[in-house]
């Protein structure tokens, strides 16, 4: 016979293990450990921006909380096939947008080669003009795929025809776009880098800035116009760490809590310098580099963005 503490006791347990019981019910499936559908309504949707490690270059997959990809960037020469089937399931094959920031090589490449072998939907670039062998192959590929292409460029105070202050890429996911500051289409330039896409990526009250190989000239053009949309949670710092970018003002202004920046391990540029690796350090922002953690993935849940190294 039990005694009555003992019976108690027991009886404390036993309802203990039925609470338990039901709350792992409710919130997961016990034949696979998943969430059941309950939980898995009440998670927010996410977006994951992902800084692939194509060595000395750029390459950035973007997935939506819908499940649409934009590639922004594709590196230098494959590296970003094999990044790609890395991330995106096996049937998919479409990009549903891709942006060129500007046609250097370590930015354009990788992008001819999607081109060949994806289904793209739409193409957001400058549209400035450069003789490369491969840029005049990405514009014939865009053009004998019959696919549909924006020639971007910010709005400024007076406004002109085809300009894009923000587009709306799907609910709640939008770009904010900064520079360049002109419609850029056919114009010669001497600088490609200061051509470069500037980009403001915002989900709900997430945003990345994305900054392409902007330097410092541009910068400054950019801090005196638009001071108030920089800011932003992450900043993509331009032109690989160059110390010809990502001046102490615009960090200021940008106040991001973490820094990300695309470089080849032992480049030949000294890339990041020193000098910007140091600057981020005294303005206390977090560091990340693709030569050290190879490709970081940002998941923002319209809140909260986590960063990871797979």
């Amino acid at each position: 016979m039990f005694s009555k503490k003992s019976l108690i006791i027991i009886g404390i347990i036993i309802a203990t293990v039925t609470i338990t019981s039901r709350w792992h019910i409710n919130f997961f499936d016990e034949q696979n450990n998943q969430p059941t559908p309950e939980a898995a309504e009440n998670k927010p949707a996410e977006m994951k921006v992902i800084f692939l490690d194509v060595g000395q270059g750029d390459a950035i997959l973007i997935e939506t909380p819908s499940g649409q990809q934009i590639l922004l960037d594709g590196g230098e020469g494959q590296v970003v096939l094999e990044k790609l089937r890395q991330y995106l399931p096996i049937i998919d094959r479409t990009i549903e947008l891709m942006i060129l920031s500007h046609p250097h090589s370590d930015h354009l490449d990788g992008l001819v080669e999607v081109l060949k072998r994806y289904t793209v939907k739409e193409v957001w670039l400058t549209g400035v003009a450069h003789t490369s062998s491969s840029y005049l192959e990405f514009l014939n590929l865009i053009k004998d795929k019959n696919i549909l292409v924006k020639n971007i460029f910010a709005c400024t105070t007076t406004p002109v025809a085809g300009c894009s202050e923000e587009i709306t890429f799907e609910d709640k996911v939008k770009f904010k776009v900064l520079w360049p500051r002109e419609n850029l289409t056919a114009k010669r330039v001497k600088d490609l880098n200061n051509t470069s896409l500037v980009l403001k990526l915002i989900y709900s009250d997430n945003s990345w800035l994305l900054t392409g190989d902007l330097d410092e000239a541009a910068e400054k053009i950019l801090i005196a116009n638009s001071p108030e949309d920089l800011e932003a949670d992450i900043l993509k710092v331009a032109h690989h760490g160059s110390s010809s970018a990502t001046s102490e003002e615009l960090l200021k202004l940008v106040s991001p809590a973490e820094a990300l920046i695309s470089v080849g391990a032992d480049n030949d540029y000294g890339h990041p310098s020193l000098r910007i690796i140091n600057r981020l350090k005294r303005a206390g922002v977090n560091i990340w580099r693709t030569d050290e953690k190879g490709d970081m993935v940002t998941t923002g849940d319209g809140k909260i963005i986590r960063i990871e190294s797979p």
